[in-house]
């Protein structure tokens, strides 16, 4: 007869302690989890993940400017061997920020209005090496599959974010490390899979077709 299994191990990352506290008291209920860290920024997450016994990262997007993001913390604690599996979890459904969650190696992605039996299946697929995605996020992935054509690639997404910040292109030709012509000519892509002739225009409909934060 076997003993009851280790329990999943987990570390909560964001920068609002009341987060924390309600994620704790909800994941605590679970026999088979274990809260055993906790980090208020990403650059805390990262070290925490290497030196703690953790199975699964549930991890914010957002910790304040000037601050690392959740998906580059998700990357680096992705690229270790052996790192435990990242879920962020977040109020961010964007185009944007799913595919740089995604794309940095992120198990899972769950939004902060999910059911606590969601989260909890959630963090267990996480933990056995699946994908977790919510039902919105799976639903925003395949339409990016049904029409690729229309799709904002997620380079193209950083140069609309950064144009949506108010920066020239040379600006973002600095801040991507791109040439200006390469800029031009992502704009120019997006102005076209967008159906728009201004900067503008093309903020504000990749805002409304959920593309961009709003």
């Amino acid at each position: 007869m076997t003993g009851p299994s280790a329990p999943i191990r987990l570390l909560l990352a964001d920068d609002h302690p009341v987060v924390r506290a309600g994620l704790r008291a909800v994941l605590d209920t679970e026999a088979d989890f274990r809260v055993v860290a906790e980090a208020a920024s990403a650059e805390r997450a990262v070290e925490l993940a290497a030196s703690e016994p953790v199975d699964v990262v549930l991890m914010d997007l957002q910790f304040g400017a000037g601050r690392m993001h959740g998906a580059e913390a998700t990357a680096a604690i992705s690229a270790r061997g052996g790192a435990p599996r990242v879920l962020v979890l977040t109020t961010y459904d964007t185009d944007a920020d799913i595919l740089a969650a995604v794309e940095a190696g992120a198990s899972g992605y769950l939004l902060k209005d999910a059911p606590p039996e969601e989260l909890a299946a959630a963090v267990r697929t996480a933990a056995a090496g699946q994908s977790a995605l919510a039902p919105a996020v799976a639903h925003r992935l395949m339409d990016r599959m049904r029409a690729p054509g229309e799709a904002l690639s997620r380079r193209e997404l950083e140069v609309l974010r950064l144009v949506a910040d108010g920066l020239s292109n040379l600006q973002i030709s600095k801040q991507l490390f791109l040439s200006q012509a390469t800029v031009k000519s992502h704009l120019v892509h997006i102005f076209a899979k967008l159906g728009v002739e201004s900067r503008t225009a093309a903020v504000s409909t990749a805002t409304a077709r959920g593309m961009l934060r709003r």
